[in-house]
């Protein structure tokens, strides 16, 4: 989608009505082509409401490499459901799930989970290259930039492991320090997955601006709105100079490591502090329209306990209350947000 086309088609979508601690007053306005692709099929932008946009619902993350991965299905459904519905008592209306191919992605599970507990689940297409590339396959090195957009392209139009289900959105990764050969490649293989599908990507980056200053620069080369472009992890970074300079430019901020441990504790308040910190240098900035918040929590991480994705409800919004951020400035970080970062036109 053209630069202008795709801001003019983010500007049409509309506010939805949320639930739990959140506003149940917010207006509705309706977009009929604004839809999101979740593993029981496209919805309305609208129908996404409250969202978490970075979780794992499971992982075999620390594991080899394999693109079977081979869960106890029995043992994940017993622990993963109770804790879905946990979380949708919470006010949760949709997740997306992190989780790529080759450390643990299965779209045909994550339908079951997501029937069962009546939360909407986003999957994805693309590579993991974090990790110092543990979890690249062989075949992302040899095919050019091109093969591998063609890849993930087809998983959109075909579906994912020969079913219906879509990705809906893509998910890279790269490691730290200077942008690597094969993280640069990813990186090039989901613009070109953005520009066929409109999906948007989310790029695990972390503290290393380097990654999002690339981004920009092969945006800006293809004259691709830099909208299509999540910087995940971006609370990592020590300050916010960096994260105002990217979000004036149009990506998109994820502030997701809110996978506290407890309800009390030196560490935990820390966490909390520093997203605090990032969000209100934002705010001042006027940009919060342009950030995402969500944990980064796992609820089934290799077969272990689960890694929480519930603080923002427990713990952070009665944060922002006590610093002055209004209801509609927190509908505005886990309902519009969300919707005008992954709706596309397709």
């Amino acid at each position: 989608m053209p630069m202008s086309s795709r801001r003019q088609f983010i500007q049409q979508l509309g506010l939805a009505s949320l639930g739990g601690m959140l506003s149940p007053s917010i207006g509705v306005a309706q977009s009929k082509t604004a839809k999101i692709y979740t593993v029981t099929g496209a919805i309305n932008a609208s129908e996404l409401g409250v969202c978490l946009s970075h979780e794992h619902i499971m992982s075999n993350f620390g594991a080899e490499r394999s693109y079977q991965p081979n869960y106890d299905a029995t043992a994940l459904k017993a622990q993963v459901l109770p804790y879905l519905k946990r979380i949708k008592s919470l006010g949760v209306d949709s997740i997306l799930d992190c989780t790529t191919a080759y450390f643990g992605r299965d779209v045909k599970l994550l339908k079951e989970l997501s029937e069962e507990s009546e939360i909407y689940l986003i999957t994805n297409t693309g590579y993991y290259g974090a990790a110092n590339d543990r979890y690249v396959p062989e075949h992302a090195y040899q095919e050019t930039t091109e093969q591998l957009a063609e890849r993930w392209i087809n998983e959109f139009e075909r579906g994912i492991d020969q079913t219906d289900i879509r990705p809906g959105f893509i998910k890279i990764a790269a490691d730290g320090g200077g942008v690597s050969d094969i993280d640069k490649k990813l990186m090039q293989a989901a613009l070109k997955t953005s520009q066929a599908t409109e999906l948007t990507i989310a790029c695990h980056t972390g503290d290393n601006p380097a990654v999002p200053k690339l981004a920009l620069e092969l945006m800006n080369e293809e004259s691709i709105e830099p909208s299509v472009w999540i910087w995940t992890h971006a609370h990592q970074m020590e300050t916010s100079e960096e994260l105002i300079a990217m979000a004036k430019e149009g990506m998109w901020i994820s502030l997701d490591g809110l996978r506290i441990k407890g309800y009390y504790g030196g560490a935990d308040q820390l966490v909390l502090d520093k997203h605090l910190q990032h969000l209100l240098a934002l705010k001042e900035q006027s940009l919060l329209p342009r950030v995402l918040v969500s944990h980064d929590g796992n609820s089934f991480p290799r077969g272990g306990a689960i890694r929480p994705y519930e603080a923002i409800f427990t713990r952070f919004i009665p944060m922002l209350k006590e610093n002055g951020f209004t209801q509609q400035e927190i509908d505005q970080l886990l309902v519009v947000n969300p919707q005008q970062a992954f709706a596309i036109d397709k």
